[in-house]
């Protein structure tokens, strides 16, 4: 007898398999075994949780904020890693060439505004990008690296920062405004991300996964100035659309994950925030269903939909505490 693959079944498999992923990124020795009670603590102080920025309400007497992001990544984490086969190459250009097209059009036929974290490398591969982004103000582009590249395996401050100030003077160059959102490739900062991010002035960040609802990032204990709109491997469509590799065998059980997911953000009044790159999403059938999700998400009354700047000026503007 065959075995009936339920939803909570393929969803379960896909997020353990997501998990084993991230963590590949760990080595596979545990010297934390024999930190001293100090060394454990030491070890999450860099970067942690600090209080909720959730306000008491969102704008206009709205119930949830959601922020459809895109991570533009095309081809930059094959040229990162230093690959140039044609056929690695031209799964990350359909972002460019089809996908791009139809997010576009789904953003203005809907009315709803996108924030892009966008590689300064995808800009410099494809300028028409920077047209398009220019053409409609109502979308947000943050950084999201120079090439993609790995922060937690270049393990070099100065090259990093390098990296970082290349890749704002791109975008800041091609807007002509700074962008104040940023969101590691990856999601994965090394020792020295936080500090230069702060540094550099962003307002926010979106990488971290602590809370529900926006909340402020301390560092040892004290206050970075920085808000998180966190983000969640469930709400990742690279967790569930990437090939090759697992992958969900129809787009309608993903999109019935995020929709599971808004509805409770919705029932709580907290945050959604959707990630999604032109590669996986932007494909047809799955446009098809990021067009229905949109469309039962605005038919629920009070719902904001907003960029990553917005969301994290209206928190800080309606916080008496943050600094």
């Amino acid at each position: 007898m065959r075995a009936r693959l339920t939803l909570p079944y393929i969803v379960g498999a896909i997020a353990l398999s997501t998990i084993a992923t991230a963590h590949d990124q760990h080595p596979p020795v545990q010297p934390g075994v024999g930190w001293t009670n100090e060394e454990i603590r030491d070890a999450v102080s860099s970067m942690r949780a600090g209080r909720s920025l959730l306000p008491e309400a969102w704008p206009a007497g709205t119930k949830v904020a959601v922020c459809l992001t895109w991570d533009m990544d095309n081809e930059s984490p094959s040229l990162a890693s230093g690959v140039t086969l044609p056929v690695t190459l031209s799964y990350g250009e359909y972002g460019a060439r089809e996908g791009l097209r139809r997010i576009m059009e789904l953003h203005d036929r809907q009315g709803v505004p996108g924030t892009f974290f966008v590689p300064g490398a995808v800009g410099l591969l494809y300028p028409e990008l920077i047209k398009e982004f220019n053409k409609r103000p109502q979308h947000e582009v943050g950084i999201h690296g120079w090439i993609h590249e790995n922060l937690t395996a270049l393990s070099d401050r100065a090259e990093e920062q390098r990296l970082l100030h290349k890749a704002i003077d791109f975008w800041t160059r091609a807007l002509s405004k700074k962008p104040v959102g940023y969101r590691a490739p990856q999601w994965a900062f090394s020792p020295h991300t936080l500090e230069l991010i702060r540094a550099a002035g962003f307002e926010y960040d979106s990488s971290a996964m602590s809370m529900d609802a926006p909340y402020e990032i301390l560092s040892f204990g004290r206050p970075t100035g920085l808000v998180e709109l966190p983000v969640s491997w469930i709400l990742d469509d690279a967790a569930y659309l990437r090939l090759p590799g697992a992958a969900l065998p129809s787009p309608e059980l993903v999109f019935k994950v995020y929709q599971d997911e808004f509805d409770q953000a919705y029932r709580e009044g907290t945050l959604f925030v959707l990630t999604m790159h032109p590669m996986h999403t932007g494909r047809r059938a799955n446009m098809f269903y990021l067009d229905r999700l949109i469309t039962y998400m605005k038919s629920k009354p009070g719902v904001w939909f907003a960029t990553g700047r917005e969301i994290a000026e209206y928190v800080k503007r309606h916080d008496g505490k943050f600094r």
